[in-house]
């Protein structure tokens, strides 16, 4: 009689990274971890430490039908539905892009410059710092930093905006909001990058509405993980990407389309002393300074790099004088 002994973890990790390497996986076996650990509701230390337990049916087939998506091409963030990022978990869906570790680069920046200013003028509920996250998707940035701020002691100082021009991106933003507890310190719209035309009062506003001015309050700090791949390129990147929302990715031409717009409003969004941090594509330093330089003497254009020495984030300040 044929053995009807369950398939180990070491022998299904085995199989599977065979199966993500014929797929054309960058990290099949990691991959594989990723994809059983989600089935077993187990972390990898735990999974990697048991390579001879026995694997359930149930379990087997579920994770051989995940092993089959990610093999073609379908992302391990969308298929187990949740991704890492600032050391949060942050739901993940084909409604926005998977938050990348580079962009950790971004929320370390906001994150000090945050600091900064409130040590250099504190603020107070009535006149918090007012801080902008520009395309927010999934919202991993503004949670992050709202989580942050929260675990630091000055959340009621700070402000969030999070907007986007998608509606599904920016129900999910409110989705992990939610989730991490801090959907009452963030204020959500749709909305095409600054454009506030269509912006609706916050409950908060609204009820002090005998004390706002008409123009809405200037912005302290803009943040913005804008798409800045070029149109020609998104087809050549990996599988995976193809997943994603193509919204979410291209740029244009150059890749730049949406951050030139965004430049050519910090004049009319951003306070005396406000400033900008906008990610960037490793190989876009130059051209994003020589967008800032095209609007003209008073701004200032600096690179930051991210952990792996690469360009990243850009941050545009106004010139002193």
């Amino acid at each position: 009689m044929p053995s009807t002994a369950p398939h180990t973890v070491g022998t299904l990790l085995r199989d599977a990274a065979e199966r993500l390497t014929e797929g054309g996986s960058e990290t099949p076996r990691l991959d594989a971890e990723l994809l059983l650990g989600h089935v077993l509701r187990v972390d990898r230390a735990t999974l990697l430490a048991g390579p001879e337990a026995g694997v359930g049916a149930d379990a087997e087939r579920e994770f051989e039908g995940f092993v089959e998506r990610r093999a073609n091409g379908e992302p391990v963030s969308y298929i187990r539905g949740l991704k890492e990022f600032y050391g949060l978990i942050f739901t993940v869906d084909q409604r926005a892009l998977i938050p990348r570790p580079e962009t950790e680069t971004l929320v370390d920046l906001a994150l000090g410059r945050i600091t900064t200013m409130l040590t250099a003028a504190p603020r107070h509920e009535d006149d918090p710092l007012r801080v902008w996250d520009v395309g927010t998707g999934s919202g991993a940035i503004v949670v992050a930093l709202a989580v942050e701020s929260r675990r630091r002691g000055y959340a009621r100082d700070v402000r969030f905006r999070a907007t986007d021009v998608s509606d599904e991106a920016l129900s999910l933003a409110v989705e992990n909001a939610v989730v991490h507890g801090v959907a009452d310190a963030i204020e959500f719209a749709l909305t095409d990058l600054t454009d506030l035309t269509d912006l609706p009062e916050s409950a908060a506003d609204a009820a002090r509405a005998d004390q706002r001015e008409e123009a809405d309050p200037a912005v302290d700090l803009l943040l913005a993980n804008l798409p800045y791949i070029p149109t020609e390129v998104v087809p050549t990147l990996p599988a995976a990407a193809s997943f994603e929302p193509v919204s979410a990715l291209d740029g244009g031409p150059d890749g730049l389309d949406l951050i030139r717009r965004l430049v050519g409003s910090l004049d009319q969004v951003l306070g005396p002393s406000g400033m900008a941090l906008l990610e960037i594509g490793a190989d876009q330093a130059e051209a994003v300074k020589d967008v800032v330089a095209a609007r003209g003497s008073g701004w200032i254009a600096h690179v930051h790099d991210d952990l792996a020495r690469q360009p990243r984030v850009v941050e545009i300040v106004r010139e002193l004088g």
